[in-house]
């Protein structure tokens, strides 16, 4: 089955995170109207603001304040909900499924891939079974119902092991996703620590490992040791240079031998493109797909954001840019202007970008933050870390919702309930991750 064919020239792209999001907005203002057939097929029908994960795991934000509607922030491109099975470079054509149609053939002039990333899954036994995720909606509200329903569990069983199993927390990676996403559930666990009298805060635990030396790298030694003060102060247990080696329903294996008894294992260890990368037969740096200055992967053929390796002419050994949400942003506008411009509209650019900066939240009144080089910590940085994500929020209706949760938080206490909307099979790490390997990301 073939979709309709036009006159005009076609424009596709592939995944509807950051860089593809940005990446179609920029080509429906620099295209006019009729110069092309703009198309977006995404995974989602929502791009979601992945920075703010963690505050929605937390309960400090509804999952719909982060989520941007694709139909309603795209006003001219087809958005297709479907997913990319496979790419002919050759033939210049794609083919995808929809619930409805499980194979359609869609032919393309110009294709932009920007297929974002998955969770990277190691080796480790059991993993994929009893480890949670956070790289979704879907596992971040599963996340949430998932750490309540231990403290329910725990404040009901007599058993004083089984209860300390319960209100035990290990979080593996302690980057962005799993520092944030760490500081901020504790402090959420410790508020709803008085709405169960049988509970101890010494029966609390929360463990946060990582195979690196420090917590926050990214952000320099400074900013890494504050940060690991404020959740060490807490009571956070941090354990660097340390390694899971299996996960079963009992708890989790150190590399030293060393068992922690929990029943609940969120696994941030990093992220990795999608199989569909792997599979296109291109060349690849560290599973990502190798670039030239502007962007482009062959012939008529772009690609942005966490699966495309662009080399960083700014650093001093080389390397490519990270994957962050503020390189894919800023990648998806530039391959627009370059696809745009192989249409006889604009002039093309290489994609040049200096790091803004870092922030990372802690919860409550702590975070760390790197704006322009400037370090910056406790309140002054918090202020920035907000302003930021308001800043970065692609549409005003999510920036002032998101505030609107915000300012209701300085003043009441988020709502603690497991809303139970995620079925456990589908919460899972591996359950995800088999969704996900079935091609496009979003």
């Amino acid at each position: 089955m073939s979709a309709p064919v036009s006159s005009r020239p076609s424009v596709v792209v592939v995944g509807g995170g950051f860089a593809g999001f940005f990446a179609a907005r920029t080509l429906e203002r620099l295209l006019p109207v009729g110069a092309a057939d703009l198309t977006m097929i995404s995974a989602t029908d929502h791009l979601c603001y992945s920075p703010l994960l963690p505050e929605v795991a937390a309960g400090r934000l509804d999952p719909r304040r982060i989520a941007v509607p694709l139909h309603s922030g795209l006003r001219r491109a087809r958005v297709l909900q479907a997913t990319v099975e496979d790419i002919d470079f050759d033939g210049r054509t794609l083919r995808y499924s929809t619930d409805c149609d499980p194979a359609t053939e869609l032919a393309w002039d110009r294709l932009a891939i920007t297929t974002g990333s998955v969770t990277r899954i190691l080796p480790t036994p059991g993993l994929e079974v009893h480890a949670l995720g956070l790289k979704n909606l879907v596992e971040a509200v599963y996340v949430r119902d998932h750490v309540l329903r231990q403290l329910e569990l725990a404040d009901s069983t007599s058993d004083l092991e089984e209860r300390r199993a319960r209100l035990t927390f290990v979080v593996v990676g302690a980057g962005y996703a799993g520092t944030e996403t760490a500081a901020q559930l504790q402090w959420m666990t410790i508020r709803q620590l008085d709405r169960y009298p049988r509970l101890r805060r010494e029966d609390l635990r929360w463990v946060l490992m990582d195979l690196a030396p420090s917590v926050l790298p990214e952000m320099g030694p400074r900013l890494s040791s504050a940060a690991l003060d404020v959740v060490r102060q807490r009571g956070m247990e941090v354990m660097l240079e340390t390694t899971v080696t299996a996960m079963d329903e009992e708890g989790v294996t150190l590399g030293d031998g060393r068992r922690l008894a929990t029943r609940t294992v969120l696994w941030t260890v990093g992220v990795t493109p999608p199989p569909l990368v792997q599979e296109l037969g291109l060349p690849v740096s560290r599973g990502r797909l190798v670039v030239d200055e502007q962007l482009r992967l062959r012939e008529d053929v772009w690609a942005a954001g966490d699966s495309a390796a662009a080399e960083d002419p700014f650093s001093d050994s080389g390397s490519t840019y990270p994957p962050t949400a503020q390189n894919a942003q800023r990648q998806g506008v530039v391959i627009a202007h370059n696809i745009a411009a192989s249409l006889g509209h604009g002039s093309p650019r290489p994609y040049r970008h200096r790091d803004l900066g870092l922030v990372a939240d802690l919860g409550r009144t702590a975070a760390v933050a790197r704006p322009l080089g400037l370090s910056l910590t406790g309140l002054p940085a918090k202020v920035v870390t907000k302003a930021y994500h308001l800043y970065a929020l692609p549409t005003a209706g999510n920036r002032l919702r998101v505030a609107a949760d915000w300012a209701i938080n300085t003043v009441s206490r988020p709502i603690a309930a497991q809303l139970g909307l995620v079925d456990p099979a589908r919460g899972r790490l591996g359950a995800a991750e088999t969704r996900r390997r079935s091609r496009t990301a979003s």
